[in-house]
């Protein structure tokens, strides 16, 4: 599933439905919430495909997931994205498809018949009675105690 973007950057441009985390919010949350709200499609994470990590002035990392269809009819949400629907890749070959979505498209294929990917841990977060790591502004990873 493809949505076509509706505002800068790449506007025009067909890429994977996606977005940000909300503050507390399990990463697969986001992914099914985003998808809903793009697409209106209801669809579950089944496994992680790809990373892809930027370094810049804003880091990016970019977590990609293949999902699991569960019901609704593409409907573009009319705000970010302003078409959305299905394609087979030879229907993607004139279509105006971002390059990370087109390599990420060959990752799922390849990843659906070999049945790689990551597994995924939804158990909830770690308790601050458990121990814990942290990362203090001096960059060093310190051990801790929960508080």
């Amino acid at each position: 599933m493809l949505v076509r973007r509706a505002q800068e950057p790449g506007r025009g441009m067909w890429t994977n439905p996606g977005g940000y985390t909300e503050q507390t919010e399990p990463i697969h949350v986001t992914v099914e919430r985003e998808v809903l709200e793009e697409t209106g499609i209801t669809a579950k994470v089944d496994r992680i495909i790809a990373l892809r990590d930027q370094p810049r002035q804003v880091h990016n990392l970019y977590v990609a997931f293949a999902l699991r269809y569960i019901a609704g009819e593409p409907r573009a949400d009319g705000v970010e994205v302003d078409d959305v629907g299905f394609f087979t890749a030879s229907e993607m070959q004139g279509m105006n498809v971002a390059g990370l979505t087109k390599w990420l498209v060959d990752v799922a294929k390849s990843s659906a018949v070999s049945g790689s990917g990551l597994g995924l841990d939804f158990s909830e977060y770690v308790t601050s009675e458990q121990n814990w790591l942290f990362r203090p502004h001096s960059g060093r990873a310190q051990a801790g105690q929960g508080d």
